[in-house]
């Protein structure tokens, strides 16, 4: 019986868990990540739980853009600067972009 009551504890925390974990779009909301012209995320404001998101979602866009570039014949810094353009074109309204070095909310 302890066995079970303990296994459900940890389902509960663990469901607990993740549903605090953060994600992109709560990220943005919260002014935490913005989008910028590299074509990938940054660090607005400092938070250990955005920046390994940021690490994560860059590395796949990173690992995206190499295929891109393959594919299209193009090399990883164009597809890069296009795929930030269109980010920060895509941004919504009271998101963080940054362009030339300095954050701005669109």
């Amino acid at each position: 019986m302890k066995i079970i009551k303990l296994a459900l504890v940890v389902i509960a925390f663990s469901m607990t868990f993740s549903a605090l974990a953060l994600t992109l779009t709560n990220a943005k909301s919260q002014g935490l990540v913005g989008e910028t012209e590299s074509g990938y995320l940054a660090l607005v404001t400092s938070n250990p739980q955005a920046q390994a998101l940021i690490k994560s979602v860059n590395a796949k866009r990173k690992s995206k853009y190499a295929q891109l570039a393959k594919k299209n014949n193009l090399s990883l810094s164009q597809v890069e600067t296009l795929a930030g353009q269109k980010a920060v074109a895509k941004t919504a309204s009271g998101h963080f972009i940054k362009v030339n070095g300095q954050w701005i909310k669109k």
